[in-house]
């Protein structure tokens, strides 16, 4: 569909329409279709959003970005277990001063000292049009999987959005001559990286989970030219720079992963399930049937950090994990099993015996499930025959970014 409507091609007005709605498009179309539900929902009460505009508007005097003078930009992931921004912890140390850390505060709590445009950004996406030509997206699509995705609505509230956010990062780059530009998850943030590219601005994305074949933020097989992408991808290990056809002109650095903890002493008992929530439900039937196949094991249900306990009734002989570390536990477990998340490849390397449910999306770990690393569990029965995976550093490596920069 992508090459046959031409989309990397088409424009609306000074935009690229189509790489700034692709991932939104899949995860719609993959929840409508039940496949998934949402991979990270937010939620929140009337009381939520009202505190949340009152932090925007003080945050224009206390967090406003023009303020300063720095050399780069920081732009972090939301997701901070235990406090802890993991994915651009040792990149902010090693830069220090020099760097902005532009961290939003709309979907979780922002680090300390950094700055936001919090209000502009809920703003840009106020006032849009109901509707705009999807050029025949919508109806392929239906053709394509029987699902309707309201693609119109998804042009009509990102394009004017991204082209208004995308002015304004033009002139907070230019305020500050920003020389480079580190971002998480640029997929959604083409606004920066689109302004960064306007002014010549080098930017380099981090990684931060499970890259793949599947996973439409980075995945453009034939490896076309795609707008507003990053100049260099930064990851964990080699496996992950050629396990997908990235956009041309993107090229890849291992840079390791400072944040894994040293490995336990390992519980002979313990499995850790990792849920997700696009999967979630479906997992915890799967760690049901273990513990009642293997009764001397301990079973543990690990929830995604964008999960409650409340979404769970949870089985006899399961025992529901929300506090702590993830890593740390992975660390101390014997047996690992889940889906697709980037808790696996991670638990791979903490010396975990590693099982991938048969589950919609375990087609992410084909490779890894090929190379030995991981086992397809189609049966309780086989968790115990779930290998350990012999060359670890193939997709977490020892960190080597001071010599990046």
């Amino acid at each position: 569909m992508e090459k046959d409507l031409s989309l990397l091609d088409w424009r609306i007005g000074d935009a690229s329409p189509w790489p700034i709605i692709r991932m939104r498009v899949f995860h719609e179309l993959t929840r409508r279709s039940g496949i998934h539900g949402a991979s990270h929902p937010v939620r929140r009460t009337p009381y939520d959003k009202l505190r949340l505009v009152g932090r925007h508007v003080a945050g224009l005097v206390t967090r406003n970005p023009f303020v300063g003078r720095y050399d780069a930009l920081v732009v972090p992931h939301p997701r901070k277990p235990g406090g802890v921004e993991i994915y651009t912890d040792e990149l902010r140390r090693t830069l220090g001063s020099s760097a902005l850390i532009l961290d939003s505060g709309i979907n979780g709590t922002p680090l300390a000292g950094s700055r936001n445009l919090d209000f502009f950004t809920s703003a840009a996406g106020a006032v849009h049009k109901r509707q705009l030509d999807d050029r025949g997206i919508a109806d392929a699509l239906r053709d394509l999987t029987g699902v309707s995705v309201p693609v119109g609505a998804l042009l009509a509230r990102e394009v004017p959005k991204h082209l208004r956010l995308r002015a304004l990062y033009r002139a907070l780059l230019r305020r500050h001559r920003i020389k480079t530009v580190y971002v998480v998850v640029a997929y959604f943030h083409q606004h920066i990286v689109g302004a960064a590219r306007d002014l010549g601005i080098r930017v380099v994305e981090l990684q931060h989970g499970a890259i793949s074949p599947f996973h439409l933020g980075y995945s453009y097989p034939g490896r076309p030219e795609v707008a507003d992408q990053p100049d260099d991808l930064w990851c964990f290990g080699s496996y992950w720079t050629s396990v997908a056809d990235l956009p041309a002109g993107m090229s890849t650095t291992v840079i390791g992963a400072p944040y894994l903890p040293e490995v336990g002493q390992k519980d002979p008992r313990l499995v850790v399930f990792l849920s997700q929530g696009t999967v979630g439900a479906d997992l915890l039937h799967v760690a049901e049937a273990v513990t009642k196949e293997h009764p001397s094991l301990d079973v543990v249900f690990r929830l995604h950090p964008s999960e409650r306990a409340s979404d769970y009734t949870i089985p006899a002989g399961v025992e529901l994990s929300t506090s702590g570390n993830t890593l740390d536990l992975l660390a101390s477990a014997t047996y690992q099993v889940g889906v697709s998340t980037t808790a696996l490849f991670e638990g791979m390397a903490l010396g975990c015996r590693t099982a991938v449910a048969n589950l919609p999306g375990h087609e992410y770990l084909d490779p890894a499930i090929a190379a030995g690393h991981a086992l397809l569990m189609t049966s309780p029965s086989q968790l115990i025959s779930a290998p350990l995976c012999s060359t670890p550093d193939r997709y977490y490596a020892p960190t080597n970014l001071p010599s990046l920069l």
